[in-house]
């Protein structure tokens, strides 16, 4: 499956911005699908979850309740709505495919990653 996110931009903190991820080469409902950040000069981190079919989700502590995470099996887009945005926030983001819906929070299990984007939280 070959991943495209999009979304990213340069926005005030306390904005919002949706950012899209969506697949090709294979359906989506096939996979459990997270989102990751990576700022500069620090590891990727888990930022939110969100597991096929039942779509249970699950959210980094520093998100949680500002951010959701939701997918369109019928579109092949998993979004990520960030509401509340923070300084802290900005970060390279990335979506990424997970076949077996383990350790969710650790990106080495994920199986595809879509290619990043930027996203930048002025204060």
């Amino acid at each position: 499956v070959q991943l495209q996110a999009s979304g990213g931009g340069l926005v005030q903190a306390g904005d919002s911005l949706r950012l899209s991820c969506v697949a090709s080469g294979r359906t989506l409902s096939s996979y459990h699908m997270g989102w990751f950040r990576q700022a500069p000069g620090k590891e990727r981190e888990f930022v939110a979850h969100i597991a096929r079919h039942a779509g249970n989700t699950y959210y980094a502590d520093s998100v949680k309740g500002r951010f959701a995470i939701s997918r369109d099996d019928a579109k092949n887009t998993v979004y990520l709505q960030m509401n509340s945005l923070k300084p802290e926030d900005t970060a390279v983001y990335f979506c990424a495919a997970d076949l077996d819906g383990l350790s969710i929070r650790r990106a080495t299990q994920y199986d595809y990653w879509g290619q990043g984007t930027q996203v930048t939280v002025s204060s």
